[in-house]
């Protein structure tokens, strides 16, 4: 791997971004918490990699990652730094290829992947992550047994033959 040693100033201005509770994060979150919905943030959910979704929904096996256009190299609004710009490439570049790869491992243990960019709208990210959680719960309640009055099978006192 290519290494780069940045000056203290770039280094600072770095630190400045957190990978957790970033703005677009947050909206989704809060518009999710509006709409009833409850999660986990910021959760490793799979032993074969280090990826930590935005938000989980671990009974549902739902993983929930917003991206950012800069760190995940958005095709429409990523732009390449001045400044090593071809480091800067290759490094993004990788980061998309790390996504797939991760993506890919979460698929095969189960899990329903959403991804949403940070120019998304919240609205249509919050629809999607509940359209997989409805589908879920169809599906669980086609397989849960019926214990309703309706559908449970007479008793043999009240059976008439």
């Amino acid at each position: 791997m290519e290494h780069w040693e940045a000056d203290d100033a770039r280094r600072r201005h770095m630190a400045r971004f957190g990978r957790r509770d970033t703005a677009p994060e947050l909206a989704v979150r809060r518009e999710l918490h509006r709409r009833g919905r409850r999660f986990f943030v910021d959760r490793r959910v799979s032993a074969r990699c280090r990826v930590r979704p935005d938000l989980v929904f671990p009974r549902a096996k739902v993983a929930v990652f917003i991206d950012g256009c800069f760190w995940h190299y958005c095709e429409e609004h990523a732009h390449l730094p001045k400044a090593n710009a071809d480091l800067w490439r290759r490094k993004l570049l990788a980061n998309r290829q790390r996504d797939a790869q991760n993506e890919a491992i979460l698929v095969a243990e189960g899990w329903r992947v959403i991804r949403a960019w940070e120019h998304d709208d919240v609205s249509r990210s919050a629809d999607r992550v509940e359209h997989e959680l409805e589908r879920w719960t169809s599906i669980i309640n086609r397989r849960r047994p019926c214990t309703t009055e309706r559908c449970s099978r007479p008793s043999k006192s009240s059976r008439q033959f």
